[in-house]
């Protein structure tokens, strides 16, 4: 999946598994693979009832979903990576410290894509693929940017609450990603 966007939450029950199948939706015409994991999942487990409602709502069958707890070769593997959290980036940079400069959270990957949109950079060495370049464009513009305040860049964990918050959830999710799909759009 060297070509491929891995989201990565707590259990892979809810934040990740929207975030893949959202991103499926629209990354679908475009060259990229899109997988999820959980630093603290189970293997094997259902995705959350809400969650599963969000899913369907992509066009998508999520029934054959199943969580899957996140290794070091599934980071190593992924062109980027886009966790849930904070907490969840420093996981994934502790199992495999090579996947830093392509791990980031969705949010902050988002600001940093809106940013580079905003002022282009001057032409930059070509990358192989559309991901890659867009990987290269956001941690360029990841050395220029202010760090943002800590809840800009954690997304709310929906576990718990009704079927409107993962509906928001969702919602933050489509919204983080559209920059994202962009990015990786005119970067290659």
């Amino acid at each position: 999946m060297v070509d491929g966007v891995l989201f990565v939450c707590h259990a892979n029950m809810c934040r990740s598994p929207m975030a893949e199948f959202i991103a499926r939706r629209l990354l679908r015409d475009l060259p990229v693979a899109v997988a999820s994991a959980g630093t603290d999942a189970l293997d094997g487990a259902a995705m959350h009832p809400y969650a599963v409602e969000v899913a369907a709502g992509t066009g998508a069958d999520p029934a054959a979903f199943r969580t899957r707890r996140l290794r070091p070769e599934h980071l190593t593997r992924a062109g980027l990576v886009l966790t849930a959290t904070r907490r969840q980036r420093s996981i994934c940079t502790a199992l495999a410290p090579a996947a830093l400069p392509r791990t980031f959270t969705l949010r902050q990957f988002a600001r940093l894509a809106a940013a580079a949109a905003e002022a282009p950079e001057p032409a930059a060495p070509r990358e192989d693929s559309p991901l890659r370049a867009a990987v290269a464009v956001a941690a360029r513009a990841r050395g220029r940017l202010q760090p943002a305040t800590p809840d800009a860049d954690d997304l709310h964990d929906p576990i718990g609450g009704s079927p409107a918050d993962f509906r928001r959830c969702a919602e933050e999710i489509e919204r983080s990603i559209r920059p994202v799909l962009a990015l990786i759009g005119t970067a290659g």
